[in-house]
């Protein structure tokens, strides 16, 4: 739940539309968020991937349903400080009271070109180019996949799926065969539509898109390593806007470094050393001498005596014995480019598996006194050895 959402006064809803199956824990995490946030939160399924545009105009009856003067579109695969009041407040100033805002962030050059790059017209804000992903450089300000829409964009949106339509009856078997012959009137390939590419391409220089320029931290979260940039970069916030959720160093309690949460249920002995950028889960066991940097421990964990835990992230349920040192290697941006972001890697370069931080997926058992370094370890596994650069089925 973005802290943004808190501010936004009338706000009366919150859906999350994606088209994976809906599973006991998404529906325990709805109820549980429901009743923390005093809110309504549904889950909306897609019948297929409908791309960034097509999801959202599917459900359009409703999104509608509440007869919404405007609404946000928030892609789940970013963090920032979501200024959504800000963006209200900039809508209701640029353009008509039927305006589109896209957030965006500075990139550098070099970055700027794997997102959405934004021309603005410097005096008014209105956006007057926009290409995804270019493949030369076009401008240094980024789409930050954050949208303030009216309910006006429901026609742009539709106007994309009529011609689509149309395509489909003029060119019945262009594209994905295989998508024709599941769906038999290629009702798939009409629906699937693209905000960026489709629609702000297309708006743009119509005097109806305008781009809000945010000072405050962005990334993406595309890979498991940028969720401790990303964690990182909320207890930061957390730091300057709520430091009561963050950890302090009391008598009888562990040694804290930096920002730090450590949930009330977590039991840590006063010997461990924890921080900076360290979140301890709901009933963690964390034992003497135990030392954990940069990494988030997630629920019911254990890290016995005199383990080492760095740039990590532990399953929950999961066991790290003894002398036991867990580490990854870190992919933070370039700490001396101010507008450098967090580069996506690949999982494999070269043959080999791309280092970057150590995950280990749930109830996995680490023995005493072995080193796993930039590994991934799957789920309910009990290592017997250390290792080194390795995924571990």
């Amino acid at each position: 739940m973005c802290t943004g959402v808190y501010q936004v006064s009338n706000m009366k809803e919150i859906l999350l539309i994606g088209f994976y199956q809906p599973n006991e824990e998404l529906t325990r995490f709805l109820t549980y968020a429901q009743q923390e946030f005093k809110i309504s939160i549904r889950y909306l399924q897609e019948y297929a991937a409908l791309g960034t545009g097509g999801g959202i105009y599917h459900f359009r009856d409703q999104i509608l349903s509440g007869g919404p003067e405007a609404f946000f579109i928030m892609n789940a695969d970013v963090c920032a400080e979501f200024p959504l009041p800000e963006m209200l407040t900039f809508q209701k100033e640029h353009g008509d009271p039927s305006s589109f805002v896209i957030l965006a962030t500075t990139a550098n050059r070099k970055q700027s070109m794997n997102y959405g790059c934004i021309v603005e017209n410097q005096d008014t804000n209105e956006v007057l180019h926009y290409v995804e992903k270019p493949s030369t450089f076009v401008s240094d300000i980024i789409n930050c996949g954050i949208y303030l829409f009216t309910p006006d964009i429901f026609q742009h949106i539709g106007a994309v799926f009529q011609k689509n339509q149309q395509d489909l009856l003029l060119y019945p078997y262009e594209g994905d065969e295989q998508t024709n012959s599941t769906n038999g009137n290629g009702w798939h390939r009409a629906e699937v539509i693209r905000l960026e590419q489709d629609i702000f391409t297309a708006l743009a220089g119509q005097g109806k898109l305008y781009v809000y320029k945010t000072p405050s931290f962005w990334s993406q979260i595309k890979s498991a390593g940028s969720a401790i940039y990303a964690s990182r970069l909320y207890l930061n916030q957390y730091h300057t806007t709520h430091p009561e959720r963050l950890a302090s160093n009391e008598k009888g309690g562990p040694r804290i470094s930096g920002n730090v949460y450590i949930h009330p249920t977590a039991n840590i002995d006063p010997t461990a050393v924890l921080g900076p950028n360290v979140s301890i889960g709901t009933g963690v066991t964390i034992g003497a001498g135990v030392r954990v940097r940069e990494s988030t421990i997630l629920h019911g964990a254990t890290l016995q005596d005199h383990s080492c835990v760095l740039n990590c992230i532990v399953g929950w349920d999961s066991t790290i014995g003894k002398w036991a040192r867990v580490e990854g290697t870190p992919s933070d941006p370039n700490p001396n480019d101010p507008h450098a972001k967090i580069d996506s890697e690949t999982l494999f370069r070269d043959g080999k598996l791309t280092p970057s931080i150590t995950i280990l997926g749930c109830n996995v058992t680490i023995p005493s006194e072995v080193i796993i370094l930039n590994s991934i370890v799957l789920p309910h596994k009990d290592l017997n050895r250390s290792f080194k650069n390795q995924i571990i089925l």
